[in-house]
């Protein structure tokens, strides 16, 4: 599956832009500041419904407009499909797929994608937080009634953590105990559906992982990925843990155990990544993750390979690397690239190229990242003051 073509209205720093593009690598070159990233995050928007860089949709509209538009015409074989989400600064989005309204959820049956950006070497290095909102990601690409999951257990631990607060501060009687474990018992039914769910996932992820690795690093590590749950693998088992934790969460006021407390544990040679990995080491495990989560993807997704984005990635890796990079990537139907200068792709690195120049872009077709324009494109304008990437 391909984004043959992208549309974007008022978003972030564009006012308009239509780009055709090709199967294969597609480079974004061009300083920092113009929508490089911009540009590619729309795609992940198209997907999920939001950003992978903010947690609200008003950043992603335009400033001084009340909503943006992005619309993509995908294609998988013999179907072409279009894609249109409304994104408004105030009230709910809309999602539209060949004109008809679906759910934000159901985006991710027509279109994957998967993107590695800087900001990613967190999931290795940073709280666990940026490693569970990972997982749930795959998770809910792989499944998406588990967006639903997630939201309603979301839900609840905001209920019952309110619940929580009231006891402490009234010091309410068994009635009111009584509340909490019905609570209780949907926050269990929940909470063990997301740790299966994400066990399941890692234990299909972590194979492509350590082959990931290898293949950017050049040398074999032993690359490990295992589940450190606070509240068991069951609704029995959670339910016994919030009853053995009832006083602590009763006087601390919120709830101590489950998936929103529970952490992937990446081990490297052994040793836990987060504390131990050189930046280095780090960096390549991230990439890792995310080619390897590509390959999953591709492996048993119904829309065929997603679209992978590597965004500023060529920065950080070392000519051996970068090589290497772009060999284990080479086989996915489109990989779209961004680049401040042309000094960090790797020779060998061939396809297609949008150069972003003084507020416009403007599409080239040739046979390397420093071709000169041989395919006509309509140009995006830009409103450089707003631009973030």
């Amino acid at each position: 599956m391909i984004v043959a073509h992208l549309e974007l209205r008022d978003y972030r720093n564009y006012r308009f832009a239509s780009l055709a593009l090709n199967p294969g690598v597609t480079v974004v070159i061009g300083p920092n500041g113009q929508g490089k990233t911009n540009l590619v995050e729309a795609i992940g928007v198209l997907a999920a419904g939001t950003s992978h860089r903010v947690s609200g949709d008003q950043a992603l509209v335009r400033s001084g407009e009340d909503r943006a538009i992005l619309r993509a015409r995908l294609s998988h074989g013999d179907r072409a499909i279009t894609i249109e989400a409304e994104l408004n600064r105030t009230g709910a989005n809309r999602l539209q797929v060949n004109g008809q309204p679906v759910r934000s959820r159901e985006a991710r049956r027509y279109l994957d994608s998967v993107l590695f950006a800087p900001e990613d070497l967190a999931i290795v290095r940073g709280e666990p937080g940026g490693r569970r909102r990972f997982l749930d990601d795959l998770l809910a690409m792989r499944q998406p009634r588990m967006v639903g999951v997630l939201a309603d257990y979301e839900r609840v631990l905001r209920q019952r953590n309110t619940l929580l607060k009231s006891a402490r501060a009234s010091r309410i009687g068994d009635s009111a105990l009584g509340t909490l474990d019905v609570w209780d018992e949907r926050l269990a039914e929940l909470g063990s559906d997301i740790v299966a769910g994400r066990e399941a996932v890692v234990a299909e992820l972590g194979p492509h992982v350590a082959d990931a690795y290898q293949a950017i690093a050049g040398a074999a590590h032993d690359v490990r990925l295992s589940m450190e749950a606070t509240a068991g693998r069951t609704a029995e088992e959670f339910l016994v843990a919030l009853r053995a934790r009832r006083p602590d969460e009763l006087e601390r006021a919120m709830t101590l155990v489950g998936p929103h407390r529970d952490d992937l544990v990446i081990e490297l040679n052994a040793m836990p990544a987060r504390t131990t990995a050189s930046h280095g080491e780090s960096w390549s495990t991230a990439l890792a993750l995310k080619l390897a989560s590509a390959q999953l993807l591709r492996a048993t997704g119904p829309a065929g390979d997603p679209v992978l984005v590597l965004d500023d990635v060529f920065a950080e890796l070392d000519a051996g690397r970068r090589a290497r990079l772009v060999d284990a990537v080479a086989g996915y139907e489109q990989v779209l690239v961004t680049a401040a200068v042309e000094e960090d792709l790797p020779r060998g690195l061939t396809g297609s190229t949008v150069r972003i120049r003084a507020g416009e872009i403007v599409g080239a077709d040739g046979g390397g990242h420093g071709s000169s324009p041989v395919e006509s494109r309509e140009t995006a304008t830009v409103d450089p003051e707003n631009a973030s990437g």
